[in-house]
C-alpha cells in the first residue's frame, strides 16, 4: 500500500506512556494475518497489550500507570 507520488506520508506519533498515534484512516495487519481498519481521523494503536479492543488502545494502560505511581 505504497504512497502515490503526489500523496504526503502518513503522520505517526510516539508516546512515551500511551499509544502510538497514528493518522487515518489506517488498515493494520494482526499477527494471525488477519486485517482491521479504522477510518478515523486519527487512530490510537495500542503498544501495551492491555487493550480489551486490541489493537485499538482502549487506555488500559493507564490503570497501571497509576499503580507504579502509588
Amino acid at each position: 500500500m505504497p504512497n502515490g507520488p503526489a500523496e504526503r506520508p502518513r503522520r505517526v506519533t510516539l508516546t512515551s506512556d500511551g499509544p502510538i498515534l497514528v493518522e487515518g484512516p489506517v488498515e493494520v495487519v494482526l499477527d494471525d494475518g488477519s486485517t482491521v481498519r479504522s477510518d478515523r481521523f486519527t487512530v490510537a494503536l495500542c503498544v501495551c497489550r492491555r487493550s480489551r479492543s486490541y489493537p485499538w488502545c482502549d487506555t488500559s494502560h493507564r490503570d497501571r500507570a497509576k499503580r507504579r505511581t502509588t
